[in-house]
């Protein structure tokens, strides 16, 4: 009998192409994950890997097994929902999704109700970015995932997921208090010519925003210090090193030597929440939406 684990581990490395990626995605280490298709190596007596370059891939007979475990994961899915939706209340696992910020700004407010409230539910979070989110969501290893987008650079979603707002996240122009705008009411994108800014790496949602955003009103950002941490961000602000926009879920007190200054038009992410429509049925969804939302109220923002 092959075990359900294995067939996960050979999925997840079918998926992503890599025995780490897929470790990642799990929240296994790579070693357990490699000792999980060893196992299903000797249970089923085929080789499933072989070695290309400096990696792996997997052999013709482990791509046709990684087809039927994808099939068998589905069905499993499936019959778990089902029981789920006859007992009428949220068990099994849950495995919840956020962004750095919303991890720290939100879920303390949102966690405790769901877990509190639903006792049989094994709930999960991972930190992971919108965009690996969506995809992780869209794959099922994530089954609810809080994510953001910007006016100007939304988030597509494919057909198969739906959304919920939970409400919208206004960010501010962050500078160091000697700095030239430091007093000014407010300041417009043509003000922050010649800035060097304090963003997160290119790629990533906050970076398009400000590159479209500059680009708007004829201006070509310099991103002088690419930080994906806010909080790195804001020391390094605290120094007097360049100039950042920072949204205030999660971000804390500003520390000393820091000001902000309001930037027109106000800009502002707005955040969802992202399932697959084809679990909308299960109540462990309808329950972390509510928390969700009921958290939003009593988030941690600036």
């Amino acid at each position: 009998m092959i075990e359900l684990g294995r067939l996960r581990a050979l999925h997840a490395v079918a998926v992503h192409g890599s025995i780490g990626t897929a470790a990642d995605a799990l929240g296994y280490t790579p070693s357990a994950v490699s000792q999980q298709l060893a196992k299903l190596e000797r249970e089923t007596r085929t080789p499933l890997l072989e070695k290309r370059g400096r990696g792996i891939v997997l052999t013709d007979a482990a791509q046709q097994l990684a087809a039927t475990a994808a099939e068998v994961l589905r069905l499993v899915e499936e019959a778990e929902l089902q029981l789920e939706e006859q007992r009428g209340q949220a068990i099994g696992e849950l495995v919840i999704a956020a962004f750095p910020t919303a991890a720290r700004g939100l879920l303390p407010a949102a966690l405790p109700r769901l877990i509190d409230g639903n006792p049989a539910l094994d709930v999960r979070v991972l930190e992971i970015d919108p965009y690996e989110a969506v995809a992780a969501v869209q794959r099922g290893e994530v089954h609810i995932a809080v994510v953001h987008d910007w006016h100007n650079s939304p988030l597509a979603l494919p057909d198969e997921l739906s959304r919920a707002k939970l409400g919208s996240d206004p960010a501010d122009i962050l500078v160091p208090e000697t700095h030239r705008l430091a007093g000014k009411e407010s300041v417009r994108a043509v003000d922050l010519v010649g800035e060097r800014w304090i963003c997160q790496p290119a790629g990533s949602i906050c970076h398009d925003w400000l590159v479209r955003t500059m680009r708007s009103a004829g201006v070509e950002p310099f991103v002088a210090y690419s930080v994906a941490e806010y909080q790195t961000q804001l020391a390094l602000l605290a120094r007097g090193i360049g100039i950042g926009l920072l949204p205030r879920l999660g971000r804390g007190p500003l520390p000393d030597g820091v000001v902000a200054v309001p930037l027109q038009p106000a800009p502002s992410r707005r955040l969802y929440a992202v399932w697959r429509t084809a679990t909308a049925r299960r109540p462990a969804i309808a329950a972390a939406l509510t928390a969700l939302k009921t958290g939003w109220r009593d988030r941690d923002t600036a």
